[in-house]
């Protein structure tokens, strides 16, 4: 090949992750702190009973709306029966458990991969306890939400638990879920 050619070098892959690409984000990051301010959005309609669904399509990100998807990802949110649902799609508390699993997941592997540490196998049991007196409006001394969700990783590597909890930490939905945050909502009624 000759010198004045650029040499093509494969991505590195970690763990399933391209981590050049977490590189790139990084290094826009650095070069501009505005680029660290992302945006992501659901649009939700009340289908009936207790069954909505939320779209989740186009985002802003490094400093300008992503319109890269195509068709938006649909996610339908439903009770059980017991709750006068339909048992249609998970309810929106088993939703926050999977988001929160998921996100501790997608954090520790990320995490390891650009550090170059290899995750061979990860599995995950979560299990949240509500007392629904406080949902139901029967008790004001019962919080509304969960009083405690439980997370068991299994993580088959070579690095230390207390290291890949350290990874797991990075999570954005763990830290929503265990440190307050303000949430401002707004109705607007119509006819």
């Amino acid at each position: 090949m000759p010198a004045e050619q650029a040499k093509v070098q494969s991505p590195e892959f970690v763990n399933g992750i391209e981590t050049e690409k977490i590189t790139k984000v990084v290094s826009e990051i650095n070069a501009d702190k505005n680029n660290a301010k992302w945006k992501f959005r659901s649009e939700n309609h009340w289908l009936g009973g207790t069954l909505n669904q939320s779209a989740f399509k186009d985002f802003y990100a490094l400093g300008e709306e992503n319109t890269s998807r195509t068709t938006p990802f649909m996610l339908k949110a439903d009770e059980p029966v017991s709750l006068s649902g339909n048992d249609a799609a998970l309810n929106p508390t088993e939703y926050l458990l999977h988001a929160l699993t998921s996100c501790l997941t997608t954090s520790l592997v990320a995490h390891a991969a650009v550090r170059g540490i290899a995750i061979e196998d990860l599995s995950s049991s979560t299990e949240g306890d509500i007392d629904l007196r406080g949902f139901l409006g029967l008790s004001e001394d019962v919080r509304k939400g969960y009083q405690t969700i439980r997370i068991n990783m299994k993580v088959k590597s070579d690095a230390p638990a207390d290291q890949l909890k350290e990874l797991a930490l990075f999570s954005p939905v763990y830290d929503v879920v265990s440190n307050s945050l303000p949430v401002e909502l707004n109705i607007e009624t119509y006819s």
